[in-house]
């Protein structure tokens, strides 16, 4: 049997996901939430929490998600992917934009 290894993952994700989990972790901490309310809230296990928190690329990202919403942040997620923060798309289509445009 062929076991396919999986490339690992570039090292600015690795990192920004971690950082993403500790800031998850500090929130938590912030508001003086046990893990074990914080798991429930999100409808998840403590172990599973704590992978969050840890940044670990195996966890869903619906349960990244689902740890947001419990904390009351689900449009920070949303947030992302807004027309405003995609200035590569918006260079792109302002220089689809006509030049000049004439009047008929």
């Amino acid at each position: 049997m062929v076991r396919k290894v999986r490339s690992p993952l570039p090292p600015r994700v690795t990192e920004a996901l971690a950082r993403f989990g500790a800031g998850l972790k500090h929130l938590r901490a912030r508001r003086r939430m046990p893990m074990a309310y914080a798991a429930d809230l999100a409808s998840i296990s403590r172990s599973t929490l704590y992978k969050v928190e840890r940044g670990d690329p195996g966890v869903g990202l619906g349960v990244y998600a689902t740890v947001l919403q419990g904390y009351g942040m689900l449009e920070r997620l949303e947030g992302l992917v807004d027309a405003r923060w995609d200035r590569a798309g918006l260079r792109m289509e302002e220089s689809r934009l006509p030049r000049r445009i004439r009047l008929r």
